[in-house]
């Protein structure tokens, strides 16, 4: 009976343990941890008191975004919010582990382990944290480099802040998906909105199939056999890779200027024409593409020649022994080869011209003017976000659009990966 009860008293422990954890430091006090509870405790009242009022007003300001003009800024406050709750996260975290360690070294005692000495302690702790400790510096930068900034963004997406309503002038208000609705319900934001959501798709889809598929047909020709000077062939292909992207939209730009540019004045010019290609839209476009072709080629000219040489030889003599075309090979043999090697890479390439912010912007700043729209004519989402950022100060349905724009990607890119077989065979072997 005696020992029954003793093993029952041994079974409450790790929950007396627990229980006295909910203060940080006393349950590792009850199991005779006495330096790990002190620490623990110095830790706890330390954050307590160092973070307390900081955390109070940023959960108040998340919510609230200020109740007083002037005096409270709403962006400090959103601000102060997230990193209140980053903090307030890590925590969490150490008050989830004061709470595990309790209830673990409770276990120890009940299952008849010593309780470690000092010295073994910090060793156990040194070699199962140590990766911890490594990661946690890069975890902060993370979250304070790339987490904040986006949980900043999506919360605008959800304010009135614009040029009309900036602290700390007057405070932003929480709007719900009322900038989301606007992009579909007010004539202006909804026009503006399907032409330059349709114009992006037919721009990425467009402009990186005819770079693909230029690269391919270039990587095919000069992998002939019977094609000599291949040294000299593929690092003339390579060269336009080679100058800097800005320095090549700007010459083009040049060229295509419809007054003095070379392409006007100096070849279309012999079969009288002119073609406006900075001041009609349609041209404009036309002319973005082919500057895009001519950019994106190289690399996946590049690319596509390396993974060429790796496809064996006898497979295509085998395919001639079974007598296939020229055709069948290609389709079979060829084509499977590349995409199963590249195809993350080529994938890389539409989300990135989705976001190409530069060609668009350094060639003719997304111009011409369209009447009532407030994007240009060759304006694609990202730069129409740049424009509603720092010219029109617009920030919510920037933030709006962003976060539309992010959605697309993400959802693109996952599929696409998910379809593709080398990330199916990822991990296999």
């Amino acid at each position: 009976m005696a020992s029954q009860k003793k093993k029952f008293d041994l079974s409450q422990r790790r929950n007396i343990a627990t229980i006295l954890s909910i203060i940080p430091g006393i349950g590792q006090f009850y199991n005779r941890r006495i330096m790990k509870g002190v620490l623990l405790l110095l830790i706890s009242s330390a954050f307590l008191i160092a973070t307390w009022d900081y955390i109070d007003i940023g959960i108040w300001g998340l919510f609230t975004l200020g109740t007083v003009p002037r005096e409270h800024h709403s962006i400090q406050l959103l601000i102060q919010g997230f990193i209140s709750l980053i903090v307030l996260a890590f925590a969490i975290a150490i008050y989830a582990y004061n709470l595990m360690d309790a209830r673990k070294d409770a276990i120890a005692i009940e299952n008849g382990k010593p309780n470690p000495t000092l010295l073994q302690g910090i060793r156990d702790f040194y070699n199962n944290g140590f990766p911890y400790f490594m990661v946690l510096p890069g975890l902060g930068m993370l979250l304070f480099i790339v987490v904040l900034p986006l949980m900043f963004m999506v919360a605008l997406a959800f304010t009135n802040y614009n040029q009309y309503n900036a602290p700390p002038r007057k405070l932003l208000d929480w709007v719900g998906f009322d900038n989301f609705v606007n992009l579909v319900n007010i004539d202006i934001w909804q026009d503006t909105f399907v032409n330059v959501f349709t114009w992006t798709i037919i721009w990425t889809v467009v402009a990186t199939t005819l770079q693909i598929v230029l690269g391919l047909f270039l990587a095919l020709l000069v992998n002939d056999k019977r094609i000599k000077f291949k040294r000299t062939i593929r690092t003339v292909f390579i060269l336009p890779w080679a100058v800097p992207a800005f320095v090549s939209i700007l010459i083009f730009s040049a060229l295509f200027n419809p007054t003095f540019g070379a392409i006007n004045r100096d070849i279309l010019s012999q079969f009288n024409l002119m073609i406006p290609w900075l001041s009609d839209p349609f041209w404009a476009k036309i002319a973005l593409i082919m500057i895009q072709t001519w950019l994106g080629f190289p690399f996946v000219f590049a690319l596509f020649t390396g993974v060429l040489q790796s496809v064996p030889a006898d497979m295509y003599e085998a395919a001639e022994i079974d007598g296939s075309t020229r055709w069948q090979k290609f389709q079979f043999i060829t084509l499977p080869h590349i995409l199963f090697a590249t195809a993350p890479l080529l994938i890389m390439q539409y989300a990135q011209n989705f976001n190409n912010f530069n060609i668009i912007y350094l060639f003719n700043e997304g111009l011409p003017a369209v009447r009532g729209q407030n994007a240009g004519g060759t304006d694609i989402l990202i730069s129409w976000v740049y424009k509603l950022t720092f010219e029109t100060n617009n920030y919510n349905m920037a933030a709006a659009i962003t976060i539309i724009m992010g959605i697309i990607v993400m959802g693109f890119a996952f599929y696409q990966f998910r379809k593709t077989a080398s990330f199916k065979e990822e991990g296999r072997y």
